[in-house]
C-alpha cells in the first residue's frame, strides 16, 4: 500500500543548509576591515564571532588599504551565503570600509553606505534617517571591530561603513519600502544564522509591520493571508495608508497579540475560505503543516445555510475547503455560506484576542474577487 503524501510534504524535500545574515557578514567584513587597517593588508579569510557566541570563518574579497596613517581606509567584502534559503540577499555583497576617528577615544560610529536602506519612518527600533541596520548586528559589528582593535582604540576611534552594492534592486523583492525603509536593503539577525524556510523571520516581520503602523499613528491595520488576498483588500480599503496592510501569512497570533497590545482600533482580516475556516478553528498558526481543515465546521456552516443533506455529508468527508465552496457556489449559496464563517471567525479572534478593537471580515474568492463583509456587530 502507498503511503499517504500529506500536504506540505514536498517543501519537507527542500534542503536545509543553514546559511549567514547580512548582520554577521556584515561583521565579518568590517572585522577583516579593520585587521587590514591596523597591519596594512587584509586577510584573505576572516574568524568572526556571532551573536549566538558561535564562530565562523568568512572568505575575504576585494581587499584592499589605500592611504597611510591617520588617513588610511582598509576595505573588505563577505560574499553573503544564504544556505537553502531562497533570500532575496543571498549572494549580496556585504562591504565595509574603515578608516579611523582622530582623537575619538573608544568611538566606533557605524555609518550605512550605497545599497543600505534609509529609515524614515519611527517604529523600527532604529533613529530615523539613520541606516537601517538593526540593533543585533550593530553591537556585533562593534564588538568585532573592538575586538581586533583592542589598545588601538585608547586614543583613537573608528568609523565603519557597511554598503552593500545592487542593495536597491534586491530591496524591490522586499517589503521595506512598506515599512518605511527606502533605497536598500536592510542588515538584519539577531543569531547570525539563516536557517532555511524559517518561520521566526516571518513572524518577526508580522510583529515589525504592526508596530510601524501604530508608530505612524495609523488606527487601522488590515491583516490578510498572503498577495493576493492583500490586492483585494486594498481595493476594498482604498483610504488607508499603505502601511496599514500586513501580510501575517499563517501568523494568526502574532499579528493579533501584537494589534491588541499596540491600542490598534480597526483591525480587518481579508482572507479566502481556507484560512478563514483555519480561524474559525482558533488556530494560533493556520499552515497546513500544523493541522488540517476542520471539516465539521464546513459541513456544519454549509448545513446552516440550507445545503442539502447529502452534500454536507459529502463536504465533512472531502479533503479540502474549495471543495464546500465550490460546490456551494453551484447552488447560489456563496455569499451565506462565507458570511456564516466570516462571523464564526469573528467570534473565535474576539474570543481569543480580547481588547477594545472592532473587527471586521473582508472575504474573497479564489480570483480575488469580494464575495462578502462582515463587520463585528453583524456576527456577535
Amino acid at each position: 500500500m502507498n503511503e499517504k503524501v500529506r500536504k506540505g510534504d514536498t517543501r519537507r524535500a527542500r534542503g536545509n543548509r543553514t546559511g549567514f545574515t547580512t548582520g554577521v557578514c556584515s561583521a565579518a567584513a568590517a572585522r577583516a576591515a579593520t585587521c587590514g587597517l591596523l597591519s596594512g593588508e587584509v586577510p584573505g579569510s576572516v574568524v568572526c564571532r556571532l551573536p549566538n557566541g558561535s564562530e565562523a570563518s568568512f572568505a575575504v574579497l576585494d581587499g584592499r588599504v589605500e592611504g597611510a596613517g591617520l588617513e588610511r581606509v582598509a576595505h573588505a567584502v563577505i560574499v553573503k551565503d544564504a544556505g537553502d534559503d531562497p533570500d532575496a540577499t543571498h549572494g549580496a555583497h556585504l562591504t565595509a570600509d574603515v578608516r579611523w576617528l582622530p582623537q575619538r577615544a573608544g568611538e566606533i560610529a557605524l555609518q550605512g553606505g550605497a545599497g543600505v536602506g534609509i529609515v524614515t519612518r519611527e517604529g523600527l527600533g532604529l533613529a530615523v534617517d539613520g541606516p537601517a541596520i538593526n540593533p543585533v548586528p550593530q553591537r556585533n559589528i562593534r564588538d568585532n571591530v573592538r575586538a581586533v582593535a583592542g589598545d588601538h582604540l585608547a586614543v583613537d576611534g573608528l568609523e565603519v561603513t557597511i554598503s552593500v552594492p545592487g542593495g536597491e534592486a534586491m530591496a524591490k523583492k522586499t517589503l521595506n519600502a512598506r515599512l518605511g525603509i527606502l533605497n536598500g536593503i536592510s542588515i538584519l539577525g539577531t543569531t547570525g544564522i539563516v536557517r532555511p524556510y524559517s518561520t521566526a523571520a516571518f513572524r518577526a516581520s508580522v510583529v515589525q509591520a504592526v508596530d510601524v503602523a501604530a508608530k505612524q499613528g495609523q488606527t487601522s491595520v488590515v491583516f490578510t493571508t498572503g498577495g493576493r488576498s492583500e490586492k483585494f483588500a486594498m481595493r476594498q480599503l482604498p483610504t488607508l495608508d499603505e502601511a496599514c496592510f500586513v501580510q501575517m501569512g499563517d501568523f494568526v497570533k502574532a499579528a493579533f497579540a501584537t494589534a491588541v497590545k499596540r491600542r490598534i482600533r480597526e483591525v480587518y482580516v481579508g482572507a479566502m475560505v481556507g484560512k478563514l475556516t483555519k480561524m474559525c478553528q482558533g488556530l494560533a498558526v493556520t499552515h497546513a503543516w500544523r493541522a488540517e481543515i476542520d471539516r465539521d465546521i464546513l459541513a456544519d456552516a454549509a448545513h446552516s445555510v440550507g445545503a442539502p443533506g447529502a452534500l454536507v455529508e459529502e463536504i465533512r468527508a472531502a479533503e479540502t475547503a474549495r471543495f464546500a465552496a465550490e460546490k456551494l457556489s453551484r447552488l447560489g449559496l456563496t455569499v451565506p455560506f462565507h458570511r456564516e464563517l466570516a462571523s464564526k471567525a469573528i467570534r473565535r479572534l474576539k474570543g481569543q484576542y480580547p481588547g477594545d478593537y472592532r473587527l471586521a471580515a473582508l472575504v474573497c474568492d479564489f480570483e480575488g474577487q469580494l464575495i462578502c463583509r462582515v463587520d463585528q456587530h453583524e456576527a456577535l
